[in-house]
């Protein structure tokens, strides 16, 4: 795409305002109406669009505000609102935070263990224990529900409302890039399966479901962005750490069912998002970037977005000197990071990316967020963040253009 500045966007999840959570409750214990709720809705996502063109971010989204949260907590809700979309699935009371996952007939028989079984978390258990060190800030409270039945798609007049809540509010105050976030085939089959016989089964089947929530986003004339931090993260919670070998193979699957759920879709307005999970710890057991790197560039989509700013990742930008980025594909590297309260400097920021464009080009960067921020950072410093995002982006712009 011909362009003559770093354009900027992020992943999706902002800060929810109070009176949405609120409203978020309320409708939770039916206390207001849908319409009541609508309402609140619909002023919301018009000032988080409006502050978005404000700030002078390219590529807008409406904070996701439309996927359901867990009453006064929105941290989760890019995979919570699946629940209500995916038909197949039984609510259980279960913490999947304790909860033992039921995959069968998987690649090396990998298994993913329980949340709370992660690597990461036995090596530094006395941290994930105590409450006071952070880690857990913004983590949801929800139920687990497992499949039971078929996969089908139930939330057409959900994806419907989001993307008309985007598009009106993107005209109105004149905004021309739009993306909405959707969990990927892979995160959703995450869940418990006690219907299908094989890992494959599943994954396949959550693709064929989504498929209809992708094309009504494109349909609608947006970017859809698949939120996949399964490629990645899924890593750690797999005990004993597998085999490299195994886990692409496991990896493979999902990037086979991403790549069936966006046939027939216009590449140019998907986007793949891989992050190592956003919880504050510290990740130490993350799986490096250059060891699945393969396995994601293979997914046929027009961008990929990912984690550039994370104590832990923001070395990576080296994969791109040995991987070349498919022809007609962009990378949204993330220059400023969900899982700390410092707000990154500007100069910081366009070091980032000036790395980053000198690998692929200018014309193939756009700057992005690591992962979303709702939930994750005081809306205070999420903003914040953003701003220096945007200016920063500035600065590359000037110095690469």
């Amino acid at each position: 795409m011909l362009t003559d500045h770093i354009r900027t966007t992020h992943v999706g999840s902002l800060p929810r305002t109070p009176e949405l959570l609120e409203a978020n409750e309320q409708r939770a214990k039916g206390d207001i109406t849908d319409e009541q709720f609508f309402e609140i809705l619909e002023k919301a996502v018009d000032e988080v669009v409006k502050r978005q063109i404000d700030l002078g971010i390219d590529i807008i989204n409406e904070g996701e505000y439309g996927h359901i949260t867990s009453g006064a907590v929105d941290f989760g809700a890019w995979w919570n609102y699946a629940f209500t979309r995916l038909g197949g699935l039984t609510m259980t009371d279960e913490d999947r935070w304790a909860s033992q996952e039921v995959v069968r007939s998987t690649p090396g028989n990998i298994q993913l263990t329980s949340f709370a079984d992660r690597r990461d978390r036995q090596l530094f258990s006395e941290a994930y224990n105590d409450p006071t060190s952070g880690i857990f800030t913004g983590r949801a409270k929800v139920g687990n529900p497992k499949f039971t039945g078929p996969v089908t798609y139930i939330g057409q007049d959900q994806v419907d409302a989001d993307t008309k809540l985007l598009k009106n509010a993107m005209d109105k105050f004149g905004a021309k890039d739009g993306f909405i976030a959707a969990i990927s085939p892979g995160a959703a089959a995450r869940l418990k399966n006690e219907y299908y016989e094989t890992d494959t089964e599943i994954v396949q089947a959550c693709a064929a479901a989504l498929h209809h929530e992708y094309k009504a986003i494109t349909d609608a004339g947006l970017t859809v962005q698949l939120d996949a931090p399964d490629l990645a993260e899924a890593w750690d919670q797999i005990n004993p750490e597998p085999s490299t070998e195994d886990y692409r193979a496991w990896l493979r699957i999902r990037i086979d069912a991403i790549n069936d759920a966006l046939k027939g879709l216009p590449r140019e307005q998907t986007r793949l998002h891989v992050c190592w999970g956003s919880w504050h710890g510290p990740h130490v057991t993350d799986v490096p970037f250059e060891d699945i790197i393969d396995e994601v560039l293979r997914a046929e989509v027009g961008g990929f977005t990912f984690e550039g700013a994370s104590p832990r990742h923001a070395h990576e930008w080296r994969v791109w000197q040995d991987h070349k980025l498919p022809a007609g594909s962009v990378i949204y590297p993330g220059v400023i990071s969900h899982s700390m309260n410092a707000v990154e400097h500007p100069r910081l920021v366009a070091d980032r990316i000036i790395k980053y464009a000198e690998q692929v080009g200018p014309e193939n960067v756009i700057a992005s967020s690591d992962c979303g921020l709702g939930g994750r950072l005081h809306h205070q410093i999420a903003w914040a963040k953003l701003e220096s995002l945007v200016e920063g982006a500035r600065i590359a712009t000037k110095e690469l253009f």
